[in-house]
């Protein structure tokens, strides 16, 4: 894969739940907290080393940011970085939230 592919909420559900996928959320630290797609990968500036050395290159990586729009930056970075399959999400985690259960991480 030379350039990302978009992938559907549908999609990416039946790729994570058969556990062949990973997930990352590039939204802001409070958006992520207050909800996002379980067992995703919060990814900021600050963990993106630590994702690139830690997950395998042909791994498939699906990546969340509000409504579709930057993840597919993001997605097109990752496949420069030697990610081999790589997902911009459709809708975002808009999309996500109306048809598939969520988890937060606030503190109780």
């Amino acid at each position: 894969m030379e350039q990302f592919a978009h992938i559907s909420v549908q999609e990416a559900q039946l790729k994570l739940a058969n556990g062949g996928a990973e997930c990352v959320d590039i939204r802001d630290e409070a958006s992520f907290a207050a909800g996002h797609i379980k067992d995703s990968i919060h990814l900021t500036n600050g963990t993106l080393n630590s994702f690139v050395s830690s997950v395998e290159f042909e791994t498939p990586v699906i990546v969340c940011c509000y409504h579709g729009n930057s993840s597919q930056q993001a997605a097109q970075f990752l496949i420069h970085q030697g990610f081999e399959e790589v997902y911009s999400l459709d809708g975002g985690f808009e999309a996500w939230r109306h048809v598939q259960p969520f988890e937060t991480s606030k503190e109780s």
